[in-house]
């Protein structure tokens, strides 16, 4: 069986590392962002698509006003592995 990703699976995982590196950037403001700038920021069309799965995993949470932050399991992860591109 074939196990290597599809180059759009790689962008994808690449997108939503990108994600939590926003998040986390503790020289970025605001910590909590709109889903929307997100959106804007890595220049994707659904970023709630992209951040749902960081929710499942538990590395972000999102407020009932589609706001979405950083939980102190995404900020451990970026400690432990650093910001790899």
């Amino acid at each position: 069986m074939h196990d290597e990703s599809t180059p759009n699976e790689r962008d994808y995982g690449a997108l939503e590392r990108e994600s939590v590196y926003l998040l986390t950037d503790p020289t970025r403001q605001p910590p909590i962002w709109a889903l929307a700038d997100i959106g804007r920021e890595l220049d994707i069309h659904d970023p709630e698509a992209l951040v749902a799965p960081l929710i499942r995993a538990g590395l972000v949470r999102r407020t009932s006003e589609d706001l979405v932050f950083a939980t102190p399991a995404a900020f451990k992860w970026v400690e432990m592995v650093g910001h790899v591109v």
